[in-house]
């Protein structure tokens, strides 16, 4: 992920590695967070990909064994995944967040 963003990691909060970040603002709440991230939890290893998935349907379908919530990746082992497309999906989803922060002035 450090190559991919060009960010170095740094800990948000206690168990998560997040790389970049951006600032948002939604309805309710506004701040600053991490570009894309990972933490390794106990029943499965979470990245988090701030585009979310309406994107990328193509390549989760060709990711292998995996779970989604909102911008949430779900990956119990990683030997059930081709990494190379989990590199391709991070990827991507780095350069919409990146495009939308250009696009944005910030």
């Amino acid at each position: 992920m450090e190559d991919i963003t060009g960010h170095a990691p740094k800990m948000w909060g206690k168990s998560i590695v997040g790389f970049g970040s951006y600032h948002y603002k939604g309805k309710s709440s506004e701040g600053d967070w991490m570009a894309t991230g990972f933490s390794p939890r106990k029943q499965s290893l979470t990245i988090y990909l701030m585009s979310g998935f309406k994107e990328f349907e193509e390549l989760l379908q060709k990711l292998g064994k995996h779970s989604t919530s909102v911008g949430c990746l779900y990956i119990k082992k990683l030997k059930d995944v081709d990494k190379s497309v989990l590199k391709k999906l991070v990827k991507q989803s780095y350069q919409y967040v990146k495009s939308d922060l250009d696009q944005a002035g910030k």
